[in-house]
Order: C-alpha cells, then structure tokens, then sequence
C-alpha cells in the first residue's frame, strides 16, 4: 500500500480545495493511505511534522468548490525557503525538510504550488531525491511554463470581470472612468483575459511597453465618456514610481479627464471555484495519480492542447524565461508571459482596445 502526502504552498487560490479532494478521493479509491501536509513547508519541518490523515469523511465534497486551502499556506512568519534564506539557514531548512519526508515513509508527495514553488522544488529536488514528486501548478497568474492552463486562473478571471461589471453601471452613472490595478505581479494574462471579457477601453500589462500620453488620446478620442482602464500590476512607467494605477489616474486627471482608480486586491484569489478550474483540478489530479501508480518522479502535470499529461521539472524550468527570485538570493526561478503571438492580443487590437507599442 502506498502512503502519500498532499502540500500546498505559495499563495492561495480557488481550486486548490478541489484538487485536494480529487486527489485525496483517488488515492483512498486506490487503497492508498493519504495525508495532509499543514502549512507547507513550515509544518513539513516541524518536529514532528505537521499532519492529518484523510479519510472520506475528513474533507466532504460540498466545501471542496471553496478559496482557500483546507491545508493551508503558511503564516506571515512561518518557516520557508523565503525566511530561512533571510536567517541563513537554508542548509539546514533543507536538511530538516529532507528529514521529515522520510520520518513520515512517503512513497511520493503532491506538492500544489505556484512557479515559485516549482522552481524551488527542482532547484533543492534532493530533497524529494527517495520519494517520487509529482507537481500540481496553481496560480492565478498564468505564469508558468509549459501549461496552458493552472489551477485558479479561471475564478481569478470571473471574479476581476464580476467586480469590473459592477464598476461599469457606477462608471456610466457619473460619466467616470475607472483605472483597476490587477494582481499578476510580471505577467499580464489575468488584466489581458479579463480585459477582453469586460470590454475594456485599455489594458496595460508588463509585457507591452505604452506611451501614458498616447493611452490619453485614446481615452479622450473614446466615443464614451465612461469605462473601465485594466492595468497589471508589474506596469513600470518610466519616470514614475507608486502603483500604475495611481500614476496613470494623476495623468487623466491633469488631462481633464474624470477618473477614480479600484483596486480588487485579494476578491481576485477567492470565489466559488468555476466548474472551468474544477474539472481542470480533477484533470490534473488523476494525471497525479497516474503518474504515482507509473514512479514518476521530479515532474509537472501539465495542460498542452486540451491533453493533461506530465511533463519533467527540468523541462517546465529551462523553457521559461529564468530569473533570480527577488525575494531569496542565489535562486532563479522559471516564468511565462503572454506571449507576443498571443490571439487575444490581435482581438484586443481589432476591438479597438489600447494596448500601447505592439511590435
């Protein structure tokens, strides 16, 4: 009988409750024994670990469609790669990891996890080097390698459009635009996906540079004298600093244009998880499975037209666009953006919608 472990690390999502569930009600259906890692890699380095044993009845079905994870993330001060590279301690953060993977005698380990979280995981892969690793990529930013698709995406994108919506109607009513700052952080699928569905009048993201006078003439040309401006967060403007959304509300208002800017926040990593992120969860959870009952090890389920299959760790790092990560020294991580072929592209510009300087 094998024993496996659940973790989900780096921030949350909807949809990480659902593949939980589907994988914790797949592998209970293969006779396996399956356990929930706490906090991450905070509990997973706990002494002793922090963890809870599933059953049918630990995790009922009806709260699987909830944000959140049921195993939640990690505290503000818990222990991570993140806090142990800022005490020093990555060595021995790494050593204790290792040693409580095989405290617990896992055959193999479900990591859920963001291309931070991937990234880390193939960078310090030793530590899983006797258990087989299967990961799970979640995000509601898009920006990972090699899938079209991870887990969240689509609720992010539902709920940014179910708030721009209700900021339309206020728009229309006072003759006012609004300039919404997404969440992103260096890619700009999420303001692009939801830009397209709410029909907005602009969308600026990372991957586009654009000229803040020409976005002007495009608002002040507009044949409304309302709407809805997306911006992603990761937008640099040169000569500026603060958030984009503030920097371009300041430039419509010295241009005598009537403005407020929103800022959704976190509503964009909550929601009821769509029927879209639920089958996609439990796609990629019984490509989990599958790839336990074949010993894969050190890989990543994966979405490549419409087919979920897994794809080599190794694979999903070199095929993206290789960084430092900002926040722990001498590790790089792998990152996606859009595309500069990327169709919704070519949309937006035949609707009409500023985008700035394509190439």
């Amino acid at each position: 009988m094998k024993k496996i472990a659940i973790m989900t690390t780096g921030g949350d999502c909807s949809g990480l409750n659902t593949v939980i569930h589907r994988v914790v009600t797949g592998a209970l259906q293969r006779g396996w024994k399956v356990i929930g890692i706490e906090d991450g890699t905070d509990g997973l380095c706990s002494n002793p670990p922090n963890v809870i044993s599933f059953n049918y009845d630990t995790f009922p079905i009806e709260q699987a469609r909830l944000a959140g994870s049921f195993l939640h993330n990690g505290r503000a001060d818990a222990m991570n790669f993140e806090t142990a590279a800022e005490k020093g301690k990555i060595a021995s953060f790494n050593k204790r990891l290792k040693e409580s993977i095989q405290a617990l005698k896992l055959d193999a380990l479900v990591l859920i996890g963001g291309n931070g979280s991937l990234s880390l995981a193939w960078c310090n892969r030793d530590i899983y080097s006797n258990i087989c690793l299967v990961c799970i990529p979640k995000t509601i930013d898009m920006d990972i390698p090699l899938t079209d698709r991870t887990i969240g995406f689509n609720t992010a994108v539902q709920q940014l459009t179910s708030f721009c919506d209700q900021l339309m109607l206020t728009a229309r009513s006072h003759h006012r635009w609004f300039v919404v700052q997404t969440m992103g952080r260096d890619c700009g699928q999420l303001a692009l996906n939801a830009g397209i569905a709410i029909g907005a009048r602009a969308i600026i993201i990372p991957e586009i540079k654009f000229d803040i006078n020409d976005l002007v003439k495009h608002i002040k040309t507009s044949p409304l004298d309302y709407g809805i401006i997306l911006v992603s967060e990761g937008v640099s403007i040169r000569g500026h600093s603060g958030k984009p959304a503030d920097i371009i509300s300041r430039k419509l208002t010295a241009s005598g244009i009537t403005n407020r800017t929103a800022f959704p926040e976190h509503t964009q990593r909550v929601g009821d998880t769509t029927a879209t992120d639920r089958i996609l969860a439990t796609q990629m959870a019984n490509c989990a499975l599958h790839a336990i009952e074949n010993n894969e090890t050190y890989v990543m389920t994966a979405i490549q037209d419409c087919e979920c299959k897994t794809v080599t760790l190794k694979e999903f790092f070199e095929s993206g666009n290789i960084v430092s990560d900002p926040n722990i020294p001498d590790v790089m991580t792998s990152d996606a953006y859009v595309s500069p072929d990327d169709p919704l592209l070519k949309v937006a510009t035949d609707m009409n919608i500023y985008l700035g300087k394509l190439k």
